[in-house]
């Protein structure tokens, strides 16, 4: 029951954060680093990611809720309220920087050795966080304003972004945390690394003759009705690039599909992002009329960490990668 209501929250915030339709709460899309070489300077925009650092400190960013957060040096002492935000900082070499991150932070390994100052879908810790005496606090959509006020009103320096809605928005945040921590170059070195990963599966995808349709499964708490990702969601842009069809993938959010529609689809695989929580290939082709399906016939049902695929972070290029190689395996050989 615990894992359903937890699944439930995550998902309305993540529809909030993904679906087109929705009102935003904050930016409509992610912004632009603004910095200077002092406060008190006209601002100037971030130019272009560069091999060797730009910026010099005291500088100010202005975050995804259109605050300005000012940074007399690089911050130290850096809690990380979110798994994207704590792997995007390890990703850019300020990972020693890290001194807490929330409950559910568990990638890198070297994160789960930092103070975890509690759950974002429960309580945050306040108290544990002020102890850790953070000069900056990263927070992500993940998080809520009410989460974001608290902090802010014991004095504490919060940093919000958005989700990116595309692998490319991602290395924009990538850019931001290398510059605001003072780790530019290494994360300029990063993103270079990350593109020249995506090129590769974009120029394998290109000569696909045929689009795999596909169901991505995130949990059959009631296997009548299981949760999968559609319209908006990061899942379907990465099957999407992957060069699959998402049979979700016209709907908005995190719908529920009843058995009867997912037969209707006749996907050619099943993708079981819930595959954590004991979901099997062999339960999922017991289900009542599911034993005719295309991926059930063929043998390509198949399990998924859902991490590589809802965190929006470095390891979306590892989840399209792995996406790409599920769905067209011929031309990765």
């Amino acid at each position: 029951m615990l894992r359903k209501t937890l699944l439930i929250t995550l998902l309305i915030a993540l529809i909030n954060a993904c679906a087109p339709q929705a009102t935003p709460t904050v930016a409509p899309v992610v912004t632009e680093v603004v910095a200077t070489q002092a406060p008190t300077e006209a601002p100037t925009l971030a130019p272009t990611i560069a091999a060797t650092p730009t910026f010099s400190f005291p500088m100010f960013f202005v975050d995804d809720l259109g605050r300005k957060v000012n940074f007399d040096q690089a911050p130290q002492r850096i809690v990380s309220l979110a798994p994207s935000n704590t792997e995007i900082l390890f990703a850019v070499g300020a990972g020693s920087q890290v001194v807490g991150r929330d409950q559910n932070s568990d990638y890198p390994e070297a994160a789960k050795a930092l103070t975890d100052i509690g759950s974002t879908y429960e309580a945050l810790n306040t108290e544990l966080i002020v102890s850790l005496k953070p000069d900056l606090v990263l927070a992500a959509e993940i998080n809520t304003l009410d989460q974001v006020k608290a902090l802010e009103a014991v004095g504490l320096t919060v940093y919000y972004f958005k989700n990116p809605t595309t692998i490319e928005e991602m290395y924009n945040n990538m850019q931001i945390v290398g510059q605001m921590t003072g780790h530019e170059a290494d994360a300029a070195k990063a993103i270079e690394g990350y593109k020249a990963r995506v090129a590769t599966v974009d120029e394998k995808i290109a000569t696909a003759t045929e689009k795999p349709t596909a169901f991505y499964e995130l949990d059959a708490t009631d296997p009548a009705k299981p949760y999968t990702a559609g319209k908006g969601t990061f899942i379907t842009l990465l099957i999407e690039r992957a060069g699959g069809k998402n049979i979700a993938a016209d709907i908005d959010g995190y719908p529920q599909l009843s058995l009867e529609q997912v037969v209707a689809a006749n996907p050619d695989f099943i993708i079981l992002g819930d595959a954590a929580y004991g979901i099997t290939p062999e339960s999922v082709a017991a289900r009542p009329g599911w034993s005719g399906l295309n991926a059930v016939t063929k043998n390509q049902i198949v399990p998924f960490d859902d991490n590589l695929a809802s965190r929006p972070g470095p390891r979306l290029v590892d989840g399209l990668e792995a996406l790409a190689k599920l769905l067209h395996p011929e031309l990765f050989k």
